[in-house]
């Protein structure tokens, strides 16, 4: 089933990059690139997210762009509310701070950090709660497409937290398909591996929820302006979360671009 009625997302994960200096000119240029050509918020939406310590001031810095960008949390605690835990960040302190949106779920969390399952549940359960809109990471490792368990690894991956989501909290989940191998790497899968791995999640989603027709799913994994306009064209690949090339305020304009020039 195709996605097409939906409005892309193309989302920057700036990851633990870059210095405070080059943040401020990174939102600079990408804003007078949109005030050159600006990119309708009917055509694409676009979000950025920066490190915790930047949040705040990159969404002060972002609030007069002349295209609505909204700034995303990279992660959010397990532990709700407030309290005696040193260093964590909870999803009502978020949106207090005006942030509605997070990420939950990338690799580098499962992978780094430890992630499991039943951690991821719980900051799903708190993020909705809260009101955050989720843009919950899955993705295969190389190991596991080669195993022929990809799609069954991504769909359990969503099986995972799909307990905990109520009817009406599916409007706030965007879900990013990034298969493992190919972020940071510079390997992209192809256009017809992406689309058949999206169109295999509309199909799962779809299983759980009628919602499913209307979310958003994005490729990730070394998107790029060169890749871009492909994958774009793809009709169950809604926007991308891009890493490395969202560094690049030019690279990140031609992205959204790309999947602007889709609707």
């Amino acid at each position: 089933m195709s996605g097409s009625t939906i409005i892309p997302w193309v989302v920057g994960n700036w990851k633990m990059n870059p210095m405070q200096a080059n943040t401020q000119q990174l939102v600079q240029q990408f804003k007078q690139l949109l005030q050159q050509e600006a990119i309708s918020a009917q055509d694409c939406h676009i979000g950025v997210a920066p490190t915790t310590l930047t949040l705040s001031t990159v969404q002060t810095q972002l609030a007069d762009a002349v295209t609505p960008i909204v700034t995303v949390a990279q992660d959010v605690s397990r532990i709700a509310g407030t309290g005696a835990y040193t260093g964590e960040v909870s999803a009502e302190l978020l949106k207090d701070s005006g942030i509605e949106f997070v990420l939950i779920g990338h690799s580098e969390r499962r992978e780094i950090f430890g992630d499991s399952p039943a951690i991821l549940i719980e900051k799903m359960k708190n993020a909705l709660v809260a009101g955050l809109t989720v843009i919950y990471c899955v993705g295969e490792t190389l190991a596991q497409r080669e195993a022929g368990q990809a799609e069954q690894v991504v769909l359990q991956q969503i099986c995972d937290v799909a307990a905990i989501v109520n009817g009406d909290q599916w409007q706030n989940i965007i879900i990013a398909y990034e298969p493992i191998w190919a972020i940071g790497t510079g390997k992209t899968a192809s256009p017809a591996d992406a689309q058949a791995m999206h169109a295999h999640i509309r199909e799962g989603l779809l299983q759980i929820t009628p919602a499913g027709k209307d979310l958003a799913i994005l490729y990730g994994g070394s998107v790029k302006p060169e890749n871009a306009e492909e994958l774009a064209a793809c009709p169950d690949i809604n926007g991308a979360l891009v890493g490395g090339a969202s560094l690049d305020a030019a690279s990140f304009y031609k992205i959204a671009q790309a999947f602007a020039k889709t609707k």
